[in-house]
């Protein structure tokens, strides 16, 4: 099976990547590229920790060359501002830097009552078309599925010229702490059961915009990543699969899906991807309204 992928503008390898993650320092880089990465997308540039932190754009810069010199594939960089400015001025840097794409890894908590979904989405709509007048290198948007309308914003930054949108962020829900009565941030790590989601949303843009998609969260096996590529991902990332495993994780996944291609007869990465998308079903109502009917009344029949 031909596993070769064009991602953000980029020819990979094969669609499987580290997401944006701790897992990005250079001899690490070499172990997941050695396992198999097409591409290492590096961990996110916080505009706060720049505020905080002064020196901390000149540390993620050289840590980007020294993969840079040392890998062999793509380094894709991730960058999370708060301000117009702060997401230029950052961007511009990155891209001086020698990245050869640039992750916007958008995580905005809507939390105020008077602000609108329409002023929302323009939030992004407005930094990512300054980026796009600025940067040359290819800029994926990263977004949460908290939307009210995504296809309608995916729409509107494939307009804008995006390279690529990256499905979906994880925001990590904190806890609550009885005793103390406060917040308790935790971390937990995904897993399958967190895939469906980013399949369905995937599988309604396929076909309907012009960037390449990713799926980023959710993907621990061969058959998660073979059921991405047929929902229309161009690209896979794996962040919790490669904390708990390790690489080797990579290799698995990357061999597993390979191999159901060759023992179901598939030639290249390009006849599988978008089988199970709306746009190539062949009762799109079944897609968006059926299941959800079929389901509840299956589990009425059961009870």
């Amino acid at each position: 099976m031909d596993l070769r992928t064009r991602y953000l503008g980029l020819t990979l390898a094969n669609p499987f990547m580290p997401g944006a993650s701790p897992l990005d320092d250079p001899d690490m880089a070499l172990r997941l590229e050695d396992a198999g990465a097409a591409a290492i997308v590096m961990h996110s540039l916080f505009e706060e920790e720049i505020a905080e932190y002064g020196p901390a754009t000149e540390r993620y810069l050289r840590q980007l060359q020294r993969i840079k010199r040392r890998a062999g594939v793509p380094v894709i960089a991730s960058l999370n501002g708060t301000t117009a400015a702060g997401w230029l001025n950052y961007a511009m840097h990155i891209q001086r830097g020698g990245a050869d794409a640039l992750e916007l890894n958008f995580y905005h908590v809507a939390t105020d009552p008077t602000e609108g979904a329409t002023a929302v989405e323009r939030r992004v709509l407005d930094i990512v078309a300054v980026l796009k007048e600025s940067a040359t290198i290819p800029l994926a948007v990263k977004l949460s599925p908290f939307y009210s309308a995504l296809p309608h914003l995916a729409a509107q930054l494939d307009r804008l010229g995006v390279d690529g949108l990256v499905l979906f962020n994880r925001f990590y829900q904190p806890d609550i702490d009885p005793e103390r009565r406060e917040p308790r941030p935790r971390l937990q790590y995904s897993d399958s059961s967190e895939l469906l989601l980013r399949l369905r949303w995937i599988a309604i843009l396929s076909g309907r915009v012009r960037a390449s998609l990713a799926l980023t969260g959710g993907v621990h096996g061969p058959l998660d990543a073979v059921k991405a590529v047929m929902a229309g991902a161009h690209g896979v990332q794996l962040v919790s699969a490669l904390m708990i495993g390790g690489p080797c994780v990579l290799t698995t996944i990357r061999d597993g899906f390979a191999r159901w291609g060759d023992e179901h007869g598939v030639a290249s990465i390009d006849e599988l991807r978008g089988c199970a998308s709306l746009a190539r079903c062949a009762q799109p109502d079944a897609f968006e309204r059926g299941n959800y009917v079929r389901l509840l009344r299956a589990a009425q029949t059961a009870v």
